[in-house]
């Protein structure tokens, strides 16, 4: 059973930065596609971010692409989410996720993973 436990949120002004942070166990860390949804007040969960189990390549979407970086540190069991440039849009319940077709989610924009943390808020306000 995979258990991912997120911390890192907070509120942050308009422009900042914030790093969120996953530990995971319960699985080879090695072998997950592991990553980032995100809902907001009234709106879907969104696929935001993956880190491909297959290789070393990772996905965005649309909306944070050029903004957020995900990376992984193996020895750790961890994943991050380097977010910048933070904008009141990017207000939501962040969750780290994991699930075999993740990156495809992420592509797609929507899915259903099988892992879920338990979420972490982001504030982006004055």
């Amino acid at each position: 059973q995979v258990q991912l436990v997120e911390s890192g949120g907070g509120l942050v002004q308009p422009g900042g930065s914030l790093r969120l942070s996953c530990v995971v166990s319960g699985y080879n860390f090695d072998y997950l596609a592991i990553g980032w949804f995100r809902q907001a007040p009234g709106k879907e969960r969104e696929a935001i971010s993956c880190s491909s189990s297959h290789d070393d390549n990772s996905y965005y979407s649309e909306s944070v692409k050029g903004r957020f970086a995900i990376s992984k540190d193996n020895s750790k069991n961890t994943v991050y989410l380097q977010m910048n440039n933070l904008k009141p849009e990017d207000t939501a319940v962040y969750y780290c996720v994991s699930d075999p077709a993740l990156c495809t989610m992420v592509v797609l924009g929507h899915g259903e993973p099988n892992y879920w943390g338990q979420g972490t808020q982001v504030t982006v306000s004055t």
